[in-house]
C-alpha cells in the first residue's frame, strides 16, 4: 500500500503528541505535526496533498480561518474541538472540512475517520487523473478530427457530417477511424466517455443518454 500523507495541526503538544502516537502505529502513514496556523500556511503550497486533522481553537488563527486560507481542493480536513457547536461545525462544513470531531472521541471513531477521508483522497486522486487522461487523448487530435468527434456527440450520421464540412463520406470515415486509434477506443461509446471526461459532454442524465443512443445506434 502507498504511503499515505496526515498533517496534525493542534497547539496543545500533549494532545498533538498523543495524536502522532496513536497514528504512527500505521507502517503506511507519513505523519507531520504543526503548533499554528501560521507555521501550517507557510508551507502549505509544497505540501504533498493530504488529511488534516485541525484543532479549531489555535493559538493565533482559528482553525476555521486556517481552513478558509487553505480551501478545499488539496488537504481533506477533519476539525476537532472541545466543545460541542452546531454553529461551529456549520461553518466549519460550508469552509471546506469533511467531518467534525469533538474532544474527546475515542481512537477507533478517529481512525474510522480518517480512513474515510483518505478513501475519498484516493477516489478524487484517481478522477482527477481520469479527467487528465481523456484531455491528453483528445489533445492528439487534429482540428478536423475535433469536428467529426463533436457532430457525432452530437448524434449526426457520417453523411450528414461530411455535408456539413464540406468532405466525402469516405474521409469522414478515414477521421472517424483516426480518432478512435487516437483516443484508444473501439467503439463510438468509449468515446464519448473519454469526450465526458474531458468536459466535452455534459454530466448526468443527459451524457448517459448520449451514450445509450451511440449504443442503440
Amino acid at each position: 500500500m502507498s504511503a499515505r500523507t496526515i498533517y496534525i495541526l493542534d497547539d496543545d503538544d500533549i494532545f498533538r503528541e498523543s495524536l502522532r502516537r496513536l497514528l504512527s502505529v500505521r507502517s503506511n502513514l507519513l505523519i507531520h505535526c504543526y503548533r499554528t496556523g501560521e507555521a501550517f500556511l507557510e508551507q502549505a503550497d509544497e505540501l504533498e496533498p493530504g488529511v488534516l486533522l485541525l484543532d479549531h481553537q489555535l493559538r493565533g488563527m482559528s482553525g476555521i480561518e486556517v481552513l478558509r486560507a487553505i480551501g478545499p481542493d488539496r488537504f481533506l480536513t477533519i476539525m476537532i474541538t472541545g466543545y460541542a457547536d452546531v454553529s461551529l461545525a456549520m461553518q466549519a462544513m460550508r469552509a471546506g472540512a469533511i467531518d467534525f470531531l469533538e474532544k474527546p472521541f475515542d481512537s477507533d471513531s478517529l481512525l474510522q475517520t480518517i480512513e474515510a477521508a483518505f478513501e475519498r483522497l484516493e477516489k478524487d486522486r484517481a478522477a482527477a487523473a481520469r479527467v487528465e487522461s481523456a484531455k491528453r487523448k483528445l489533445d492528439r487530435l487534429s482540428g478536423r478530427e475535433k469536428a467529426v468527434l463533436e457532430r457525432l456527440i452530437e448524434g449526426h450520421s457520417n453523411k450528414l457530417i461530411a455535408h456539413e464540412l464540406d468532405i466525402s463520406p469516405r474521409t469522414v470515415e478515414s477521421h472517424r477511424a483516426k480518432l478512435m486509434e487516437k483516443l484508444e477506443v473501439r467503439s463510438l461509446s468509449e468515446a464519448l466517455r473519454i469526450s465526458f471526461a474531458a468536459g466535452l459532454l455534459p454530466a448526468g442524465d443527459e451524457a448517459d443518454s448520449w451514450i445509450n443512443q451511440s449504443k442503440a445506434g
